[in-house]
């Protein structure tokens, strides 16, 4: 393979591997630092740092707020704190050297006020923020106003081109390098379009050679293309190297990190990477943001798969389809005699409490399930801009919802998030991984239970490997 030579990434020369910012602690102020310490680009997340670091003096407090927009506030302000907590623990082992990012998604509440909060308590420490899961138009501003390099996170030429004629543009000078995010291949959420086919994956190489076209008429021939989703070697990408057809180009690599010594996951979460075969990975639309994401298909997914099947649609008056009655949530509402079947046959096997989703059907539970869903939704920390699950909108103008029905058949995920990262039970929580998670049980790397640290997978990584 030909040899990787240094770019130039936010300001400084580094090599360019970059590490994937995944949420709510999988990537923190410790790999970060450690990944910057390789003359890499280390990325913390700022979306949700693990509430239990060591950095922080004290507990959140946002639990004893009565209102999901006090708490949705308090837990901002969390982040904020935690995340120039961790921005100092990723300089000081940095010693200097490399480039520390931070990714924070944008579909969260108060997003831009994190980043605001964030970039003014850790002034010197973050040297670029990249950002996705959604249109983040004011990102530049932001950048502008701090001085720091941005990398907004696309799909497609497409998205990129309506960001930089709408905000980027006006900000060039900051625009340190465009995350092109493969929606097959990438772990956590993804950037899949309606007109594009889940089950049927394009080639990455000309959608960035499209970016690339658009990028240079616009004159950002010089700015770096980052790849992200389905990275694991560089050898496999050989041909993209000193491309004229791609210019300049660096990796990021979200999944592989998960595997190292410094990676927070627990040692089941670990232990689970080594099993994968690769249908254990699946393209999912369950998220309560709206978007597909890639996980594990451990019990957690299961059930939400089995969950789904136990539906009906139902319509408030009968008609001379709907013409069975059916009694649910103190109400009857009328289905179709198949479905009234259906019905009473899920009763008889213990799923006999039914919801109303926002689709008009009814999804049939377990009591102990239904309760446990109406408690998450009830609880909800107003985490996301939009929930689905919960129904919550961090809109004033909007009065705090959505406006559609709360969605039993999705999940609270910060709440899985924040208990996967602990080691809680992990087969029945949510553990995202990118598309090529199984090849860990495949690579020799890690034959014997090698886990490396990162300083190890870097210096393997400009190997070719």
């Amino acid at each position: 393979m030909k040899t990787l030579q240094k770019i130039r990434i936010s300001g400084a020369e580094v090599f360019p591997i970059v590490e994937g910012g995944k949420g709510v602690g999988v990537s923190n102020g410790l790999t970060a630092g450690a990944f910057a310490a390789a003359d890499a680009v280390g990325t913390f997340s700022g979306t949700y740092p693990n509430l239990s670091c060591e950095a922080l003096d004290e507990p959140s407090v946002r639990r004893s707020e009565k209102t999901r927009q006090n708490r949705s506030k308090q837990l901002a302000n969390d982040a904020i704190r935690e995340s120039i907590a961790q921005a100092r623990i990723a300089h000081e082992i940095s010693g200097g050297r490399g480039r520390i990012h931070m990714n924070i998604l944008w579909g969260l509440a108060k997003a831009e006020m994190m980043v605001d909060g964030i970039l003014s308590g850790a002034k010197g420490m973050i040297h670029g923020i990249t950002c996705g899961a959604g249109m983040p138009y004011k990102l530049a501003e932001l950048a502008e106003k701090y001085k720091t390099y941005f990398y907004p996170i696309v799909s497609s030429m497409r998205a990129f081109s309506i960001l930089w004629t709408r905000s980027y543009s006006k900000v060039s000078q900051l625009l340190g390098g465009v995350v092109y995010e493969d929606p097959w291949l990438a772990g956590g959420h993804n950037g899949l379009s309606n007109k594009e086919n889940p089950l049927i994956p394009e080639d990455p190489y000309p959608r960035v050679a499209t970016l690339r076209e658009f990028m240079n008429k616009v004159g950002l021939r010089a700015t770096p293309i980052v790849m992200a989703g389905g990275v694991w070697n560089l050898k496999e990408y050989a041909h993209w190297i000193d491309n004229p057809e791609i210019g300049p180009v660096a990796f990021q690599l979200g999944t592989r990190p998960l595997l190292t010594k410094e990676s927070p996951i627990s040692d089941e979460w670990k232990k689970k990477l080594r099993t994968l075969k690769r249908e254990d990975i699946l393209l999912n639309k369950f998220s309560p943001t709206s978007f597909y994401s890639s996980a594990i298909n451990n019990a957690f997914l299961c059930e939400l798969y089995d969950r789904s099947t136990r539906q009906v649609e139902y319509k408030e008056a009968p008609d001379a389809h709907f013409c069975e009655p059916l009694t649910s949530t103190g109400s009857t509402v009328y289905v179709e005699p198949d479905d009234w079947a259906r019905a009473e046959a899920w009763k008889e096997q213990g799923f006999n409490a039914a919801i109303k989703t926002p689709d008009s059907t009814l999804l049939f539970l377990t009591k102990e399930r239904a309760r446990q869903i109406q408690k998450d939704q009830s609880d909800c920390s107003g985490c996301l801009a939009g929930c689905r699950f919960s129904g919550w909108m961090d809109s004033e103008e909007h009065r705090y919802v959505t406006g559609l029905r709360p969605d039993p058949r999705s999940y609270c995920i910060l709440k899985t998030l924040q208990k996967v990262i602990q080691g809680i039970n992990v087969e029945h929580e949510l553990m995202f991984s990118g598309a090529i998670g199984y090849r860990f049980a495949e690579d020799p790397y890690y034959a014997n239970g090698h886990i490396p640290s990162i300083k190890e997978l870097v210096r393997q990584l400009l190997s070719g490997e």
